[in-house]
């Protein structure tokens, strides 16, 4: 996915008037299934900002550990952060399966958090612009191993039910303040 300029200059204008309701700053949370191209929007928007860029991947403790990387979010990261602090968190290492070396957050006047589970109902305290990225089941798969290779299917099956049952409970998408699909193009504007 690539989204093209247009799209981008709209999503910079909503970032810019967005609330600064995260300790003075913006917090952005580009939230969405696995291989709807949350990251690569995160790559093409955070630079035009300039953010600080957060990826959920990098704190998952593993496939099975969306809640742990969202607990680490919280904790080590958003509320520091919120407070006029910075924050730090352990980078989890996918090959080794276990936690790695420490990376700080510094402040800054906009946070992007990109990733599966990166706008539950636990961001909304600090005041959050969320992009909701969605593409088919189909195609998020046919991504997602054209990435990581075939022999990781099971492993991408099993994450891609543990996120139906995060967004569901968190009804992330209807809270979404824009909508964009898997091919970058805006969808839907929400309040």
């Amino acid at each position: 996915m690539s989204v093209d300029q247009q799209v981008l200059q709209q999503l910079l204008a909503r970032s810019l008037d967005a609330p600064r309701g995260f300790g003075g700053a913006t917090l952005i949370c580009i939230d969405g299934p696995a291989g709807s191209g949350k990251t690569t929007l995160a790559a093409q928007l955070a630079p035009l900002l300039p953010a600080q860029v957060i990826h959920m991947d990098d704190l998952y403790a593993g496939w099975e550990g969306i809640q742990e990387g969202v607990d680490l979010l919280e904790r080590q990261i958003l509320t520091p952060l919120a407070a006029g602090q910075p924050g730090k968190y352990p980078r989890y290492d996918w090959m080794a399966r276990k936690y790695m070396e420490r990376h700080h957050v510094p402040l800054a006047d906009f946070l992007v958090v990109e990733g599966c589970a990166s706008a539950t109902r636990m961001v909304d305290r600090f005041d959050p612009l969320i992009i909701w990225v969605e593409a088919s089941d189909d195609v998020r798969l046919a991504r997602g191993l054209d990435r990581d290779g075939q022999d990781l299917r099971p492993q991408w099956l099993t994450f891609m039910e543990q996120e139906r049952s995060i967004y569901e409970e968190n009804e992330t998408a209807d809270r979404a303040h824009i909508k964009i699909d898997g091919f970058g193009r805006i969808v839907d504007h929400l309040t």
